[in-house]
């Protein structure tokens, strides 16, 4: 499956923002943005106005950066969110959210979103007792996502540190076990996005 493979700190030079993709990194000094504030490359300090499409296209960006979807499936997931009922934007951050690999990540079994896929595909998690290696699969109220058994006893998992969980997942880090307990809200997603921004750049 074709993936990002560069330095993750670039993508949130770009984006001009902090997607918080190196864990503990993010919020030290050692921080990229922190120390060069601006966007990559050889014209990266040169002042530009951004356009209504730039600032449309950066949304989008650091949305689909943020959670690791490329942007066929990003697009999927947008004319998904634009057929269910309701607002387009919400419905699109909410079934991203509901993206097993974030939900791992929620839950605190990984520090990052990218860490959480990878355990996700190299199959460390049980779905309602199944084995689950798909990332992309969409959790459903009531799931419960546990750590396979062969694979408690790895380092990995004995140095989980305790996090906030949002209110629709519950998480036990000593059982290395979670529950769906509820859909997401706009409220739960803490991401600094204007997903209106997006739904206006598809829309043109």
């Amino acid at each position: 499956m074709a993936r990002y493979k560069g330095p993750a700190c670039r993508l949130c030079r770009r984006e001009g923002t902090k997607l918080y993709l190196k864990s503990d990194r993010c919020y030290s000094p050692k921080c990229a943005l922190e120390r060069r504030a601006y966007a990559p490359g050889q014209h990266g300090q040169s002042r530009k106005k951004i356009s209504e499409y730039g600032l449309q296209l950066r949304a989008k960006q650091s949305v689909r950066r943020i959670y690791g979807v490329l942007e066929r499936p990003f697009r999927n997931y947008f004319k998904e969110a634009d057929r269910q009922k309701g607002i387009t934007g919400e419905n699109l951050l909410i079934l991203l959210e509901r993206r097993l690999d974030n939900v791992v990540y929620r839950m605190g079994f990984a520090t990052t979103r990218n860490e959480a896929r990878q355990l996700v595909r190299h199959g460390h998690f049980h779905v309602n007792g199944h084995k689950m290696n798909v990332p992309s699969y969409l959790v459903q109220v009531g799931d419960e996502i546990v750590v396979r058994e062969k694979s408690k006893s790895s380092p990995k998992f004995k140095e989980l540190k305790e996090t906030s969980v949002p209110e629709w997942l519950s998480s036990n880090l000593k059982e290395l076990s979670g529950k769906v307990e509820s859909y997401p809200a706009r409220d739960n997603v803490t991401i600094p996005v204007d997903e209106q921004l997006i739904v206006e750049l598809y829309s043109r």
